[in-house]
């Protein structure tokens, strides 16, 4: 049967409810423009989701040259042909007229159109003029978590081995770093122990920081469709908000703002109290135990109720739930990653799964989540602070075995020290020792902490900045060279989610202009760079996608995450495909550590561990002394407080976060009808009782200040919890269709003006949950409501009084499958 729904008024669609240890159904979502039947579409295209880490894949519609829809793809392993509302709506913004399509250079102050050539010259000769009076530490790299594997691996080669510079990283440090450092201090190694396929197995579901239902929407949709199943799972929650997923729960646990620690400790605690330990696995692989339980015998749940603001009993009813599940699945996102103690807590949440025995089975594992789409590709082609093929940096073996894969020196790759975080290579460009900063596909000047300070680093006249994207961004804007990106459907590639299933995304129209895939311009820049090997050959041998993937294929070859059994042809036409993938694994793995830990050995291991308070990194004298044999390390942290806390001048905490219609900083999404409609502008949440307080109503214009700057919203009452402000991060300072520019004494709404320059010491994320904040009015609603959705975490507290989201005609979406249900409108609230 086929349904016609509004995807915006319902953005998890249509129910196809299935039992525990059953096949999910499929479920095929297509949406075409307006005017276009299926019979008119000239040719179906291989792709994935590009707005975040699902994966979910899909065909891209093609009809005379350009996309006229998309379509889920019913055979993945993924989403078994679902789609969300960016996958469903996103595509638009491909075709939107202020596409950039020349290249842009800066002549008197302002930004005009050049060749290609003009401007990779004015590129190349900054390069070679700072190589030779500076050296390779003035030239930083900031990419991003959207570009394609083939593109990364490229970066990461002729930044570290042909420049020779230790400052490449990408902005999945503001989403991934801790995921994949909370991997490492666990696990020695990065690579995700869980599957997406373990929602179809797990009795319990923990949810930690982690609002599903708007960051990974497909998998939410398999979620509901389990609960209206039979033998549900039973959800646990951890957040402060009141997510679909808290709606949901059975137990719904709601801790003041940078606290994770001290709950998770006291959970940890009730579960060896109560001897609900796998003291089998325990012993045979792990190690750290003892020191966990001595670290955690004081947490009881009073203690962390006073810190938490969380009853003790409802802590308690959690710990009974996670310590009497059969199959316990965590999944984890930023409201662990982005708030205090972020890699502490992260790993609190594996301990709890190695002390349980719950890792390597269907519906026993732990999701350390991604935020983007292809974050988990800058972590293995060693584009964000780390070697290529989770190698380790301070493990000279590993740095001459990717030396010889590169046929380079073993000193021209730059480990004297870890590489260069993306908050320190901010604050090296404003020092001045970085004079050079190119950014690929992403948006700084809104997506990083206090935002005036970004600014003045990237219009320092010494600083020169390369922006390389696919519209006059708020940072391309203040560039020196703008070059014009193709994207997503524009060119071919492959990408990898977060739960390591690699897709293969094939080229279906051409890009606007003279706009080249970032492939073919960092190509083109080594190329003029004249990079060698030690030979005097070419340092990069690749001229195209395919030959680039064969030649990650190379350098993944033994690592944890092996590519050797993967090609584009057995990605092409069937289902994205799990990594490691190679001649023992010829299909993929499903899941990681099925038969203990693999890749802690002391020789092996992507890491020797940090500790969890100061960040210093450990020795491999160390780490061998402490783990000789390669095991599952089990880790205490002792909980701390913020850094910043509320007092009399800022009363409130300030958490910042997204909503499901929109992407980072909503360059594509913003420029899609339905998605901008949805959420057309930024709005501050605030309880019903501060509100109350406070004298406030729904609509009214607020404002919200911190010690670093202020920002200007209309208000949402919500249920979240008392004394917490909601922010969501997407919107720039000024709205750039309006003509609206920063500056003056009027306020802009972008909420990292508010957001601290403080970041983990662990994985070096920042921390964008824990700002002190002040709220007071400007002006009364009169008439006004605040521009958020009803339709999730955002849904107002009084439903009636707000008009509900709907996306009309023009959000209407085919979906195709056996016994469909509808979806209830409480799924979107």
């Amino acid at each position: 049967m086929d349904a016609s729904v509004d995807r915006i008024a319902l953005p998890w669609g249509s129910r196809t409810p299935y039992g525990r240890h059953e096949a999910w159904p499929e479920r095929v979502d297509t949406c075409l423009e307006a005017g276009v039947d299926a019979g008119q579409v000239q040719r179906w295209v291989q792709t994935a989701s590009v707005l975040h880490s699902d994966g979910d894949a899909m065909d891209i519609a093609v009809a005379d040259g350009r996309m006229v829809g998309v379509r889920g793809r019913a055979q993945d392993r993924v989403n078994r042909g679902r789609l969300g509302p960016k996958d469903l709506f996103a595509w638009r913004a491909n075709a939107s007229p202020d596409r950039l399509t020349r290249p842009l250079v800066r002549e008197d102050g302002r930004l005009v159109e050049c060749d290609w050539a003009t401007a990779m010259d004015r590129v190349v000769a900054r390069s070679k003029e700072l190589l030779d009076k500076r050296g390779p530490g003035s030239i930083g790299f900031y990419t991003t978590g959207q570009l394609f594997l083939e593109e990364y691996y490229t970066l990461a080669v002729l930044a570290r081995a042909g420049i020779g510079t230790n400052h490449l990283d990408g902005n999945t440090r503001l989403c991934t770093s801790t995921a994949a450092e909370a991997l490492k201090e666990s696990f020695g190694c990065d690579g995700q122990p869980g599957s997406f396929d373990d929602f179809d197995h797990a009795d319990v579901i923990a949810l930690f920081g982690h609002n599903i239902a708007e960051t990974q929407p497909v998998q939410w949709m398999r979620l509901l469709d389990r609960l209206e199943g039979g033998d549900p799972p039973r959800l646990v929650c951890v957040d402060p908000r009141p997510t679909p997923v808290a709606r949901a729960a059975a137990v719904h646990l709601a801790p003041r703002a940078g606290t994770n620690v001290a709950l998770l400790n006291a959970l940890l605690h009730e579960i060896i109290r109560t001897d609900r330990v796998d003291h089998a696995y325990v012993e045979a692989h792990t190690v750290g135990f003892e020191e966990l339980a001595s670290g955690v015998e004081k947490c009881t749940p009073e203690w962390a109720a006073t810190i938490c603001d969380v009853p003790a009993g409802r802590i308690r009813e959690a710990a009974e739930v996670l310590g009497t599940a059969e199959r316990l699945l965590s999944t984890v996102l930023q409201g662990v990653y982005q708030s205090h103690q972020a890699t502490a807590a992260a790993v609190q949440v594996d301990n709890l799964h190695l002390i349980r025995g719950m890792l390597g089975r269907p519906g026993a594992g732990v999701l350390q989540m991604n935020g983007q789409p292809t974050a988990q590709n800058t972590r293995e082609c060693g584009a964000d602070g780390d070697l290529p093929g989770f190698r380790n940096w301070q493990n000279d073996s590993h740095v001459a075995d990717l030396a010889r894969v590169w046929n380079v020196e073993p000193e021209s790759i730059p480990h004297y020290a870890p590489p260069t975080h993306a908050m320190q290579m901010f604050r090296y460009a404003e020092q001045g020792s970085i004079r050079m900063l190119w950014i690929s596909g992403t948006n700084p000047a809104v997506s990083l902490p206090e935002l005036s300070r970004i600014r003045s680093v990237l219009e320092q006249d010494r600083l020169f900045v390369v922006v390389q994207d696919l519209f006059l961004t708020e940072t391309a804007q203040l560039a020196d060279v703008v070059l014009p990106a193709a994207t997503w459907g524009e060119k071919t590639g492959t990408f990898t989610n977060a739960d390591r299933t690699v897709h293969l995304s094939d080229k279906a129209v051409e890009p606007p202009g003279e706009a080249r895939p970032d492939l073919e311009i960092f190509l083109d820049y080594a190329a003029r760079m004249d990079f060698r090997d030690k030979d005097g050959g070419p340092l990069i041998g690749w001229q195209d996608p395919e030959s680039a993937f064969e030649a990650w294929k190379r350098c993944s070859a033994g690592r944890p995450c092996d590519y050797t059994g993967l090609t584009y042809d057995k990605l092409r036409g069937g289902s994205g495909i799990q990594w490691p993938c190679n001649e023992q694994a010829p299909d993929g793995t499903a899941r990681l550590y099925t038969d203990g830990i693999t890749w802690a050995h002391p020789d092996v291991c992507e890491s020797y561990g940090k500790d969890l308070v100061t960040g210093a990194a450990s020795e491999v004298v160390e780490y061998r002394s402490l783990n000789p044999d390669g095991k599952a390390m089990i880790k205490a942290a002792e909980y701390l407080p913020p850094h910043e806390e509320p007092g009399e001048e800022y009363p409130f905490q300030l958490t910042t976060g997204r909503t499901i219609y929109h992407f980072h900083t909503r360059t594509k999404t913003g420029r899609a009808p339905q998605l901008n409609d949805a959420a057309p502008d930024v709005w501050v949440e605030a309880s019903a009782s501060d509100a109350s307080s406070l004298g406030l109503e729904e609509g009214d214009l607020v404002e919200v200040t911190t010690p670093r700057g202020a920002m200007r919203g209309r208000l949402r009452v919500t249920d979240l919890r008392p004394g917490l402000l909601f922010v969501p991060f997407h919107y720039g300072y000024w709205d750039t269709k309006a003509g609206h520019e920063p500056g003056g004494d009027t306020p802009g709404r972008a909420a990292n003006e508010l957001t601290v320059t403080d970041w983990d010491p662990v994985s070096k994320q920042p921390l964008f949950k824990t700002a002190a904040a002040a709220l007071r009015r400007v002006e009364r609603a009169d008439g006004h409501h605040a521009p958020a959705p009803t339709t999730t975490a955002s849904a107002p507290a009084r439903p009636g009084e707000v008009p509900a989201t709907s996306g009309g005609p023009s959000a209407l979406v085919t979906e195709s499958g056996t016994a469909l249900r509808p979806g209830r409108e409480e799924d979107a609230r």
